[in-house]
């Protein structure tokens, strides 16, 4: 008969108090020498990162979707097989690959933990994903299912989750790595110049004379480096 206690499965299943917020992380990870991914290898000939990785599984393959802004350098990869063009979207261009379902495939690995990959791209050569983990032990448990398949796994950037309101710091820590050592370099430049004070103490051409760029080359680091901070910044996912 029952007691009307809790059994120790129901206390293991409730939350430490009630409305308390979860207490997971959200994690980057940056996979080096993933040699069996085309994606990343085909990101070695590409002028910035290659985006919106996803895949799908029938049978025993595995189809890979992914955009790229540089449709050429893709097509000129070598060592990868040639993707199929899917739909032109004006500054980019959407690309599948097929290829046999692969028990080695690094984002495979992470979904058999039971972790959906909320973000992937891939870069000069390098697998970039974003996890959110319900906390640092499933961490350590795909870093380290992930050591027989790549040469090194990097952990970019941990972000803890948000304050429940109660005036508790919300605390988030931005991933500089995503920047280019040029776009830090005209970040730096401006700020340090008074580019965003108000009012600014430095125009554009004069930060652009300071770097020996354009105003409009300097316009477009600036654009793409403020926005890759901002989508960590803001990114409510």
């Amino acid at each position: 008969m029952g007691t009307g206690e809790p059994s120790a499965d129901d206390a293991a299943a409730a939350p430490d108090e009630a409305g308390a917020a979860p207490r997971g992380v959200r994690a980057g990870l940056a996979i080096h020498g993933t040699g069996n991914c085309p994606v990343v290898a085909a990101s070695t000939a590409h002028d910035g990162p290659i985006t919106g990785v996803n895949w799908t599984h029938a049978g025993d393959t595995h189809t890979e979707e992914f955009r790229a802004r540089d449709p050429d350098a893709v097509d000129r990869a070598e060592g990868v097989p040639t993707p199929t063009a899917v739909v032109d979207l004006g500054n980019e261009r959407v690309y599948r690959y097929d290829r046999p379902r692969d028990g080695a495939c690094a984002c495979r690995i992470i979904e058999e933990l039971d972790c959906p990959i909320a973000d992937a791209r891939a870069e000069d050569g390098v697998l970039l994903v974003t996890l959110h983990l319900p906390d640092l032990d499933r961490l350590r448990d795909i870093v380290s299912a992930l050591d027989g398949v790549a040469d090194r796994v990097e952990v970019r950037y941990l972000v803890e989750g948000a304050a429940r309101g109660d005036g508790t710091s919300d605390r988030t820590l931005v991933d500089r790595g995503r920047l280019t050592d040029r776009q830090r370099e005209v970040l730096r430049t401006a700020y340090r110049m008074g580019y965003f004070e108000r009012p600014r103490d430095a125009n554009a051409s004069a930060v652009a004379d300071a770097l020996d760029i354009s105003p409009s080359t300097l316009a477009e680091h600036l654009s793409t480096a403020q926005r890759k901070l901002l989508e960590e910044t803001l990114d409510e996912g």
